[in-house]
């Protein structure tokens, strides 16, 4: 686990009901740059999400930054929060690290199923883009 998983499990850790996990998520969410109407485009869109979200990546100097958007509060939160960890990272480092963590801390219990559904595909085009960019970049 990064030193940034590390952080946000002690914030998550810290919210003591899942109403308190579900406002800081959509607190983060609204932390998170709204997407420019380019970057809103449908070849960005992660399927599986019942609202719509956007990933968009950007691989530069050997890193891969992402940048997110959702129409959903929730779902905007948890994007933010993968970001925290996977963007910036270099393309090996991504595949390498796991979303343990918010299981550990309780997110997972609480979404939906089709939430749940949803940031399991958002994670797995994480993990996608960083495979087009590790092979890329070897």
């Amino acid at each position: 686990m990064n030193e940034r998983s590390e952080v946000l499990m002690k914030e998550l850790s810290a919210c003591e009901t899942p109403e308190d996990r579900y406002k800081y998520l959509i607190q983060k969410g609204r932390d998170l740059p709204a997407l420019s109407d380019s970057q809103r485009d449908d070849k960005f869109l992660v399927e599986g999400c019942l609202s719509k979200a956007w990933l968009v990546p950007v691989f530069e100097e050997g890193v891969v930054k992402f940048y997110a958007d959702s129409e959903a509060a929730i779902v905007k939160g948890i994007m933010a929060v993968l970001l925290t960890v996977y963007s910036g990272l270099t393309p090996k480092q991504i595949l390498e690290q796991n979303a343990d963590f918010l299981t550990e801390v309780g997110i997972i219990d609480h979404l939906s199923m089709n939430r749940r559904n949803g940031l399991s595909n958002f994670l797995k085009q994480i993990k996608l883009y960083a495979t087009v960019f590790n092979s890329m970049s070897q």
